[in-house]
């Protein structure tokens, strides 16, 4: 999950106003011409860079550590109510610092709203920093220098990649990932989005990864569906961003099925949850009626993705615990 794609067409516009930041005019953009008509925007997008076009947009009215911090608030609570418990959240420095705000204001406010929703919520929270593929790869080393200090003290959790998948072969940010593993840094990327079978397996050889963000191409490739089952890697499957952004059809056309069947570890999450018309429960709530799993298969899933958090063991042990007094509950009833 993005927290810049939690911006909500409401907030958006207040800060805009507040910041003095001029959004493009009705005349120019009529999806522009009000929260409401945005939101009618975001229902209709048509690719990925349809939707990265407004999500940089909305960037744009972030400038002040109070503006991260509300950005971040504002998920936190809305994820209180669907009853998430842990939290890992990515976030795009690179997005603010090629805008002149300076790389620790917004971290300071992510942070301090992650602190917020550990004392209001009980929640445990980790950050983790991606790069933008598109953007020129020196950009990428260079904000991993920025934050090494904050990778490495556990102010954030990892890196991860983002943004648009075709033409931006994970193989270009080999170094970078490279000096992250020798040094203890965890790493993920957006693998197998937009992208084919073998975005994944790039993911894989060059950039090491220890889990695989999307991946529902995955089941394209036979060989490939064996290797992330055997190795156990997490793959962190967005299922209403994967139909908003015409990845698939419909939900039924995601490998929820092939993955269980063949013993891939995934989890359910929601990417962009104010760009795509769905929450996590809303997601969990699509796959549900879609696949009609089982609570054994539910299970798997929850199990898998506690497993696969980066998360330290006193706090998995806690979720373990969570998560089997649920079970029990509900298999009871």
């Amino acid at each position: 999950m993005h927290l810049e794609g939690s911006l909500s067409p409401d907030l958006l516009f207040s800060l805009a106003r507040q910041n003095e930041v001029s959004l493009p005019s009705p005349a120019e953009d009529p999806s522009f011409a009000s929260p409401s008509h945005l939101l009618d925007r975001y229902a209709r997008f048509t690719s990925l860079d349809d939707f990265l076009h407004y999500y940089f947009i909305g960037m744009s009215v972030l400038l002040t550590v109070e503006d991260f911090e509300a950005l971040a608030w504002e998920y936190f609570c809305r994820a209180n109510k669907d009853g998430v418990v842990h939290a890992e959240v990515s976030f795009d420095p690179q997005a603010h610092t090629g805008r002149g705000v300076a790389y620790k204001t917004v971290v300071e406010g992510f942070v301090r709203a992650c602190r917020r929703a550990e004392k209001a919520f009980g929640m445990s929270t980790l950050l983790i920093l991606c790069f933008l593929r598109h953007l020129p790869v020196p950009e990428a080393a260079s904000t991993f220098e920025a934050a090494k200090g904050d990778l490495l003290d556990g102010t954030l959790a990892g890196i991860g990649l983002d943004s648009s998948e075709k033409g931006f072969p994970p193989e270009l940010f080999k170094t970078v990932y490279q000096t992250a593993r020798e040094t203890g840094i965890r790493r993920t990327a957006h693998a197998g989005e937009e992208g084919d079978a073998e975005s994944v397996k790039g993911a894989i050889e060059h950039l090491d990864v220890m889990r695989i963000d999307h991946g529902i191409r995955i089941a394209d490739d036979e060989g490939l569906i064996d290797e992330v089952a055997r190795k156990g890697y997490l793959v962190t499957m967005c299922p209403l961003s994967n139909v908003r952004l015409q990845c698939v059809k419909s939900v039924k056309d995601l490998p929820i099925r092939t993955f269980l069947d063949r013993g891939i570890n995934f989890s359910v999450n929601s990417d962009d949850p104010a760009y795509f018309g769905g929450y996590i429960l809303d997601n969990y709530c699509a796959v549900q009626e879609t696949f009609g799993l089982s609570m054994k298969e539910w299970e798997r899933i929850a199990t898998a993705a506690v497993n696969g958090s980066w998360c330290d063991d006193n706090r998995k042990g806690a979720l373990m615990h969570a998560l089997e007094g649920v079970i029990k509950k509900y298999s009871s009833d």
